[in-house]
């Protein structure tokens, strides 16, 4: 069973990395492989809706945190957790650049396998960062998973978010609910057949 953890933090070893960290850990000690996918600092490429991940079942762009994450999902995770620094009371750009691309084009391989997500701030904007995430686990019939709290922790410099001692316990916590969650969801729902309007007809 394998969990992919996609950092959204241009900083490798920041404070977003620090939670996912905790939660990676907590995973492992459940017996999951956890894998870590950093966006980095590059330019990330948002969607241009060309519909070519339709034709070829990839993104048209060849950058390395898509491809890196498309691997992953097509070798077969069982959860996904994606984290995120809080930019303007949201998640960084960068990383919904990314997301918007992965979840178009890898929807139908990500369709019920439980999602979360996690945000760092310094101070505030975190529960708005944390809505924008899981609203793309709930166009897909992923199953949320929660903890004991929102999963938010906080911290300015490298390594502060290790301090905020109710942060960690929420990323311990949610780990070990996304085990049980991964661990006890057998099969899934019948669906009927997709049905598509707009606001016209």
């Amino acid at each position: 069973m394998k969990v992919l953890l996609i950092n959204g933090s241009p900083r490798e070893q920041g404070n977003t990395f620090t939670a996912l960290s905790e939660v990676a850990t907590t995973l492992n000690a459940e017996g999951f492989e956890t894998e870590i996918v950093q966006l980095g600092k590059k330019p990330v490429p948002g969607c241009i809706a060309c519909g070519m991940c339709g034709r070829t079942g990839r993104c048209t762009f060849h950058d390395d945190p898509y491809f890196q994450v498309m691997r992953a999902v097509r070798d077969g995770i069982d959860g996904l957790v994606i984290g995120s620094p809080v930019y303007y009371g949201g998640p960084n750009g960068s990383l919904c650049a990314l997301l918007d691309r992965v979840f178009y084009s890898l929807g139908r391989e990500l369709q019920y396998k439980p999602g979360a997500s996690v945000v760092v701030c310094r101070r505030g904007g975190a529960s708005a960062a944390f809505d924008r995430l899981n609203k793309y686990f709930t166009i897909l019939n992923m199953p949320v998973v929660s903890s004991q709290y929102w999963n938010m922790a906080y911290g300015q410099t490298p390594g502060q978010a290790k301090q905020d001692e109710e942060g960690m316990q929420t990323m311990r916590t949610l780990a070990r609910n996304m085990a049980w969650m991964i661990k006890n969801l057998k099969g899934r729902p019948e669906a009927e057949p997709r049905v598509s309007t707009n606001f016209i007809r």
